[in-house]
């Protein structure tokens, strides 16, 4: 297909390099010369400097032989409007990225379909669900979830007192009778590795692993990945008083969790207190660290911080840390910030760039994947797909069928029940397969389904 994309922003640049390496014609438009240029060098497109939103440098990117748009600059109004001389050039497929709840929200005057844009996605959303879910759930740094809710995808950082430490997979392959879990990827150093019988799990290592909703206490106990003394409420802190820090807020009130959400802006915090019933809303600044002492974040169980600013996110959940905070969870853009805060000591860190370049990729290759999440630290995705009667796949066992090196089939789900598959698990019409694939892997996978 041939791909068009305006902005050569976080977003733009990911979605050049995953889409190209597909594959797929890819052009890249973007005002300044010294991106393009860059981009040219790196990655496999066409560059074409100029404004998104201007008829003749879209033809200039040929725009008239386009199958899907793809506007993601820092600008509403540029996406907007590139996606609706898009629409007259009969481009079929048109992508905008917003920011502006006056586009996405439900009482929005301008709806997608007003402006004939077939995806309109607000980042924001996506990380504060991302987020709460990573504030609720354990220990993982990365959280995802498939199949309605039934199989979790979870990242877990291997410490030296961790009871799986120095464990070959075939080791913990006898543990499934009482832990139904897979490990589908080992990540150590720079390197992801798809682990066989013989690999062990070391301290350090990064894990992620696929189990049923079920079995996730259990796993969670296990791996020590909940505070087995806890008793009461659940208590958070929330830094930053975006968008993004009152739709967590919002939620954990939902959930019964005891927040305080700390906003240096005291006009936003007063907009901020009208919109949530049981939170507590602060006006201080997230390094002031008296405040946030008296304010009892030394009992915290979490820490999320979300303000604009990387370096204050990383900042205060390190500050956090040093006060007993069990969990630290940072909004952090800057790809190159997020090794460096998971190094630190930070628990989770949480990506826009991810968060809005899964939806996209997701819809951009609509067919047989059904969900689909990118994962930040080795650019590998986990994939969801339906089998169909006809795929030549039915009936067959998977060890006679040839997956592709470098994806593993994580789980299969049958109507209310659920299989960790073997060699000797067989797909039936109707199933649907949660895979973990390494980059080289995508494509041969998508074809393996299709």
């Amino acid at each position: 297909m041939k791909i068009l994309i305006i902005g050569a922003g976080q977003v733009g640049y990911f979605l050049c390099d995953r889409l190209s390496r597909e594959g797929h014609a890819v052009t890249l438009v973007d005002q300044d010369e010294e991106t393009i240029e860059r981009a040219q060098d790196r990655l496999n497109v066409l560059g074409v400097c100029g404004n998104g939103a201007s008829a003749e440098i879209l033809e200039q990117a040929g725009i008239k032989d386009t199958d899907i748009f793809i506007a993601v600059t820092n600008m509403d109004e540029v996406n907007i409007l590139a996606c609706l001389l898009a629409r007259e050039y009969k481009v079929k497929t048109r992508v905008a990225r917003t920011k502006s709840i006056e586009y996405t929200g439900q009482k929005a005057v301008l709806s997608k379909e007003k402006l004939g844009i077939d995806l309109l996605i607000n980042p924001e959303d996506a990380v504060a669900e991302e987020l709460f879910k990573l504030a609720c759930t354990s220990r993982a740094f990365d959280v995802a979830e498939f199949v309605e809710g039934q199989i979790h995808f979870q990242g877990f950082r291997i410490t030296e007192d961790s009871p799986i430490c120095n464990l070959t997979l075939a080791d913990l392959g006898e543990l499934r009778g009482i832990y139904r879990f897979v490990v589908v990827a080992i990540h150590r150093g720079k390197n992801t590795i798809i682990p066989r019988g013989e690999d062990s799990i070391q301290a350090g290592d990064r894990i992620y692993i696929f189990a049923h909703q079920d079995e996730l206490p259990a796993i969670n106990y296990m791996l020590h990945a909940q505070n087995k003394e806890k008793k009461g409420s659940m208590r958070a802190f929330i830094l930053g008083g975006s968008s993004i820090g009152l739709q967590i807020a919002q939620n954990m009130e939902r959930h019964g969790i005891i927040s305080k959400l700390i906003e240096k802006n005291e006009e936003r915090c007063y907009k901020l207190a009208e919109e949530l019933s049981k939170a507590v809303v602060i006006n201080a600044e997230g390094l002031d660290l008296q405040t946030l002492l008296d304010e009892g974040i030394e009992d915290a169980d979490v820490f999320v911080a979300v303000t604009e600013n990387d370096q204050t996110n990383i900042l205060t959940c390190l500050l956090a840390k040093q006060h007993s905070v069990k969990r630290t969870l940072a909004l952090v853009s800057q790809p190159e910030l997020i090794d460096l805060a998971s190094e630190l000591g930070i628990d989770a860190c949480v990506s826009p760039r991810m968060a809005a370049a899964s939806t996209i990729l997701k819809f951009v290759r609509r067919g047989e994947i059904i969900s689909i999440t990118a994962v930040e630290d080795s650019d590998s995705e986990v994939l969801e797909f339906e089998i169909k009667a006809d795929s030549g796949l039915v009936g067959v066992p998977l060890s006679e069928l040839h997956f592709p090196r470098g994806a593993i089939i994580g789980a299969i789900v049958r109507g209310n029940g659920y299989e960790i598959p073997t060699g000797e698990s067989r797909l039936e019409d109707g199933d649907r397969v949660v895979i973990f694939a390494l980059p080289d892997a995508l494509q041969k996978v998508e074809r393996f389904f299709s």
